[in-house]
């Protein structure tokens, strides 16, 4: 078995704002050093109950997705922030996972012990992320919000014809399926996911997927500033 190649660390950044945005944040971050990166499209939900009456809750949004070294994250996200402000409300959402844990949750323990000795749970946020079939989108929202979550980015599959696929976190997803991404705190989550998992049955077969990820860093949740 070949051994573990621990020398350099990479995390996936995800930024997430409003439509048209895109192109200039990854425009600004490859002068900052990253080597490039992908642009697509998703639309935000908000928990504002006089936003839905006027059924103005729907927001096209753009999230850029880019990896970096995670020595250069911090400094990276750092100036970012600087010009695009994303504490300020309603100029943007980022975060970070670092690469093992998109891959293999067993692979980031291994490196944990390595470099530490131990496994220390340190993350105030996880991302959870579910796939489920076209059209029930809402219904995941929905559930999370009633579970305490403020809202979520909704991401269909796109393709040129039914048996196109895009790929998220390098796994194949049908043009047929939507997908949300909810960040939330660690403490919440649970309740969140068996909100999710109740109301869509997702234990039964080909009702959907949930899984759940460490957020490394975090900017412009709600809540955290």
């Amino acid at each position: 078995m070949s051994s573990l190649n621990i020398t350099k660390q990479v995390e996936l950044v995800y930024i997430i704002v409003n439509y048209g945005m895109g192109s200039k944040v990854l425009s600004r971050a490859k002068e900052y050093g990253i080597g490039g990166g992908t642009v697509f499209f998703g639309r935000g939900t908000v928990s504002n109950p006089i936003l839905n009456f006027f059924s103005l809750y729907d927001e096209r949004k753009e999230i850029i997705v880019f990896g970096l070294e995670k020595d250069s994250v911090e400094n990276v996200l750092q100036k970012l922030d600087k010009e695009f402000h994303f504490k300020k409300p309603n100029h943007g959402i980022v975060f970070t996972i670092g690469m093992c844990s998109a891959i293999s949750s067993l692979v980031c323990i291994k490196k944990a012990e390595v470099e530490n000795d131990k496994v220390e749970v340190k993350n105030m946020y996880q991302l959870i992320t579910t796939i489920v079939e076209r059209g029930r989108a809402e219904e995941v929202i929905e559930a999370a919000q009633k579970a305490g979550s403020r809202g979520g980015t909704i991401i269909n599959a796109r393709g040129g014809g039914v048996e196109d696929t895009a790929k998220i976190f390098n796994m194949e997803i049908e043009a047929e399926k939507e997908t949300v991404w909810i960040l939330s705190k660690a403490d919440e989550t649970q309740k969140i996911v068996d909100a999710i998992r109740d109301a869509l049955e997702i234990e039964k077969p080909g009702n959907g997927i949930i899984f759940i990820q460490a957020v490394q860093h975090a900017l412009g949740i709600y809540g955290d500033h």
